[in-house]
């Protein structure tokens, strides 16, 4: 991530029109931190590409949603 920090910096500061691909991602924080930094385009593995999406939290959610929802249908 260091590189990539750097080589957005430098395209900045010299106003590069060009397209950052920031390939080798291995983790969900990768692709935050790619996208935070500016990059184009991120190839992601379709491993990385699911945690994503599946998050403990959002998982919990999304359970306590469906289990509101059918409670309102019943009623």
């Amino acid at each position: 991530l260091e590189v990539i920090r750097e080589i957005m910096a430098i395209y900045f500061e010299y106003g590069f029109e060009t397209e950052v691909l920031f390939a080798s991602v291995r983790s969900p924080r990768h692709v935050t931190e790619a996208a935070k930094l500016g990059v184009d385009i991120c190839t992601i593995p379709f491993g990385v590409f699911e945690k994503l999406i599946h998050h403990p939290l959002t998982d919990i959610g999304l359970e306590k949603f469906l289990e509101d929802w059918k409670k309102a249908k019943n009623s």
